[in-house]
């Protein structure tokens, strides 16, 4: 069975946010950067090459073997700015009401600019799963 791939690495998290090639992703990803820290009260990561993560839980993963994920994270690819909301979303249909312009899939919110989301429903959205993942989880 292969290992997982997203693992964290010593790679510097600014190096890469400085690395990214658009400016307005770029200046996305250093305010998501700042409210993550704010929220999880954690130094970002890198997991992998491309996901900046803060804190760490362990889960039993399909192979039924544990496997350790960021508790909260973004990457900020071409395509799309992608948060990763652990908990997903279908608990808090009040906060996806109001969020803004986002798609979203199991655990992951899709946007093109923060502009098009709503602050104060992001902030809320952020907190909610942090201390959710902290409630159902033992975190790092």
């Amino acid at each position: 069975m292969a290992e997982l791939k997203t693992r964290p690495t010593d790679a510097s998290v600014e190096a890469f946010i400085d690395a990214v090639e658009h400016p307005g992703r770029r200046e996305d990803a250093r305010a998501l950067d700042a409210l993550l820290r704010e929220v999880t009260g954690k130094a970002p990561q890198m997991w992998g090459p491309s996901i900046v993560g803060y804190g760490r839980y362990t889960y039993v993963n399909s192979t039924k073997k544990p496997a350790d994920w960021p508790v909260i994270g973004f990457s900020p690819r071409k395509a799309n700015m992608t948060l990763y909301i652990m908990p997903g979303f279908s608990e808090r249909p009040d906060l996806m009401a109001r969020i803004g312009k986002a798609k979203t899939s199991v655990s992951c919110l899709y946007f093109n600019r923060l502009s098009d989301l709503d602050p104060a429903a992001l902030r809320e959205l952020c907190a909610w799963s942090v201390a959710t993942m902290r409630e159902r989880y033992s975190t790092a």
